[in-house]
């Protein structure tokens, strides 16, 4: 039977702690303190995997609880108990560290629900942490996968504008990574170690939009029953990246210009004016330029968001970085599907090559885990592939026979042989256009024994 997460309820009124205790003695394994002194002995005895503590501690003060829990080797999730007039504390509890509050008296059920969600979110951080570990780190950048002279150039583009406090606008099309390049932006950034917040905005209407990207107060519209705190708020001294910005309403527009110009905004519903200490980073697949001239977008915000501009390749220009992506895929797909480690073979991968990607390196993920959960066998065979992809090829556009011997080694020969093939047996044009270096190319071919000629 799995160990239940630990809870420790940290409250100066015994009835409050007792309480809390009672009620959540089912769900976790809890242990309860009167005051700072007796919870810092707990917390530092025994990892804990939540702290729940009230705002006032009798003479002390539980934002000193929380800082020290957050400076332990293992931090705890911690959540704020707080009464309706110091919400405000509690949200500056938030901004450093802390990760939600409730008020008083607690809603059991909401109380719950919040905890499990942390503690979800924590062990998704976790394994996403350890997957990003595992990943290739051949070019000192965590996700970046590939070896083609596009994604190079993506690289060092992203190496250059990292430091600098400069607004980014990422073009390209869905699915080739525009998020993924701007995590890594963000992570190379002086404000790495603040938060990363992400809004898709298509996926909002314009009123929404508003309140997710400035909060609100409580009343300020139908359906506010409580206060919000935006994104532009939960990224202060991090990055705030805005997906899909091409789809935000004019008035929306307005509110972020005036953000990137004054670095300040309100809450709707509120006339107090907070500061935005925030790096933004937006991206669409849409032609701004094109919205620029039809009205839809304005022009001013559209120079303050394209102070640096880069453009994420389709994988259909990228073809050679595609064996590349199909392992990492594969070992992800095969762990996070309980599967052993299959392999692709060399007939399935020619008709990864062969085909167009409209979807990008997306669709091409999501082809693998179709693959790995379809396969019988050890290899992953064409049939295996969803049936969109191999319906949209002929038999001449998969040159490689379906022998299961073939491996990768077989699918890079073939490869290089295309190469050679269409730069009419130039080596050094080949090497180009496969992201490798002449001598290298001659060494595959060596082991081979193509290098004749």
């Amino acid at each position: 039977m799995p160990l239940k997460p630990t809870l420790l309820i940290v409250d100066d009124e015994k009835h409050t702690r007792e309480g809390l205790r009672v009620s959540f003695d089912d769900v976790f394994e809890v242990a309860v303190a009167g005051d700072m002194e007796g919870a810092l002995a707990i917390l530092q005895d025994d990892p804990t995997d939540v702290l729940l503590t009230d705002l006032k501690l009798g003479a002390d003060d539980g934002m000193r609880l929380v800082d020290a829990a957050l400076k332990l080797s293992h931090p705890p999730l911690c959540i704020m108990m707080t009464a309706y007039g110091t919400v405000d504390v509690a949200v500056e509890a938030m901004k450093r560290g802390a990760y939600d509050f409730v008020t008083k008296p607690v809603n059991l059920e909401r109380l719950e629900l919040l905890i499990k969600r942390g503690l979800r979110e924590r062990e998704t951080t976790r394994e996403n942490r350890e997957l990003r570990q595992q990943v290739d780190r051949k070019f000192g950048l965590e996700n970046m996968i590939g070896a083609s002279p596009a994604i190079h150039e993506v690289m060092n583009t992203i190496r250059q504008v990292a430091p600098s406090r400069a607004t980014i606008l990422i073009l390209g099309e869905s699915g080739t990574g525009k998020e993924l390049a701007a995590r890594a932006i963000h992570r190379l950034s002086s404000r790495a170690s603040g938060r990363f917040v992400a809004v898709h905005c298509a996926s909002l209407s314009p009123q929404l939009l508003e309140s997710e990207l400035f909060g609100h107060e409580k009343g300020s519209f139908t359906g506010a029953t409580e206060k919000r705190i935006g994104r532009f708020e939960q990224a202060t001294d991090g990055t705030l990246f805005l997906d899909e910005i091409g789809e935000i309403d004019l008035n929306t527009q307005v509110k972020i210009l005036r953000v990137l110009g004054e670095r300040t905004f309100e809450r709707v519903g509120s006339n107090h004016t907070l500061k935005a200490d925030v790096r933004l980073i937006t991206a669409t697949n849409k032609d701004l330029s094109k919205l620029v001239n039809e009205g839809k977008f304005r022009e001013d915000l559209f120079f303050r968001l394209n102070v640096v501009q880069m453009t994420m390749p389709p994988l259909r220009t990228r073809k050679e970085d595609i064996p590349i992506l199909v392992q990492t895929f594969l070992k992800e797909s095969c762990r996070e599907n309980g599967k052993p480690l299959k392999e692709m073979d060399a007939s399935a991968i020619s008709y990864l090559i062969e085909y167009e990607w409209p979807g990008n390196v997306r669709e091409l993920r999501a082809a693998i885990e179709h693959g790995v959960v379809m396969s019988s066998g050890s290899h992953i065979l064409p049939r295996d592939l969803p049936i969109q992809l191999r319906s949209s090829l002929s038999p001449a556009h998969a040159p490689l026979p379906p022998q299961d011997a073939l491996n990768l080694r077989d699918t890079e020969h073939h490869l290089i042989l295309r190469a050679l093939e269409e730069c009419r047996g130039n080596r050094s044009k080949a090497a180009q256009k496969l992201g490798i270096s002449r001598r290298t190319l001659y060494r595959r071919l060596q082991q081979s024994g193509s290098s004749k000629n």
